[in-house]
Order: structure tokens, then sequence, then C-alpha cells
């Protein structure tokens, strides 16, 4: 039976279990899991934070991980200024980036939601409105909701990936995990 580990990936972690090319030791992702023979299944930047997983099963990896299965990942943005109603719609037809069209993703403005504290905190600007945004995106480019929320004008300044696929973070609080299957 395969082994799959669901993470809650503190801001800070880098998404691998070894820092290479670091002068100072950065957190990795073993100094949280130390259960052998599993590897990520996709990636989630060290500034960002929330849903990793971690499996040994090679097609369940390639299922979560390659672009062509189209996992729905769900992800609690920040963003600085108020998304306008043009920005959501931008996004729900796609975005124009240097590596081209996004797919449409789902997005919609929500309350602020009922996460942990990030450490450090964000830098808040008292002359500079934020909001949330829920944005589900199929595909996973390198930053991609970060480039983004700033093609539509508001700059990314928390991500948390909440879920992939049927999979959540419900429970789960930042360095826990747990094994699902």
């Amino acid at each position: 039976m395969a082994k799959l580990i669901l993470f809650n990936k503190p801001f800070g972690v880098l998404p691998q279990f070894t820092d290479r090319g670091s002068e100072t030791k950065r957190s990795t992702l073993s100094n949280f899991i130390d259960v052998p023979g599993v590897y990520p299944a996709g990636r989630l930047d060290r500034d960002s934070e929330g849903l990793m997983m971690l499996t040994d099963d090679g097609k369940l990896q390639a299922r979560i991980s390659d672009p062509k299965y189209k996992m729905p990942k769900t992800y609690l943005v920040q963003v600085e200024g108020d998304v306008s109603e043009d920005g959501l719609a931008m996004l729900r037809r796609g975005v124009e980036l240097k590596d081209g069209l996004t797919r449409p993703a789902t997005v919609e403005r929500i309350a602020e939601p009922d996460l942990w504290p990030r450490d450090p905190p964000i830098r808040v600007r008292k002359s500079v409105p934020d909001c949330w945004i829920k944005l589900t995106i199929s595909e996973g480019r390198n930053r991609q909701v970060r480039r983004m929320t700033a093609a539509v004008g508001n700059p990314t300044l928390r991500l948390v990936r909440w879920s992939i696929g049927d999979w959540t973070l419900e429970g789960l609080l930042p360095g826990e995990w747990r094994g699902d299957g």
C-alpha cells in the first residue's frame, strides 16, 4: 500500500529534504518528517505555506504534480489592494504571463480566513488596503499564483495552499503532518 503524507509546510521551509547551495542552514522537510522513502509530489515555494503531499508511489506522485492530470489546487491568497471585478474576471479567463496564457482559474473574494499567524508576519502598510481571495488552478507553473495576482495589479502578500484535489489542510497546524490512505 502506498504511503501518502499530508504536510502543512510552514513559511520559510524549503520544499525538499536537503538544503543544497546555502551557506546558512535553512529549514527543510527533514526538520519535520522522518518517514523513509517518501518524496514531495509537487513543490511549494519557500515563501508560501500550506499543503504539501509526499508519497512513495511514483504513479500517485505524477497524478498529483503533473499538469496533464489537471488536479485542482486551491489557494487562500492575501493580496495588496482591493481586487477589482475586472481583475477577478481576468483570472477567470486566464492571465497572459511571460510563459504563456494560464488556464482559467476559479476565483472569488473571501473574508479573511481563520488561519494561524504567519511567522514572520506580512508587511502591513496602513495606506495600502489588502484583501483575500480563494483561487483554484489546474496547472502548476513556477510561482504561478504570485505571477497571476501581480498581472492583475494585486501582488501576493501571503499564499496558503489549502487543498490539492480532495485532500485539504483541515486540522493540520503548521509543521504538522498526517498519513492518509
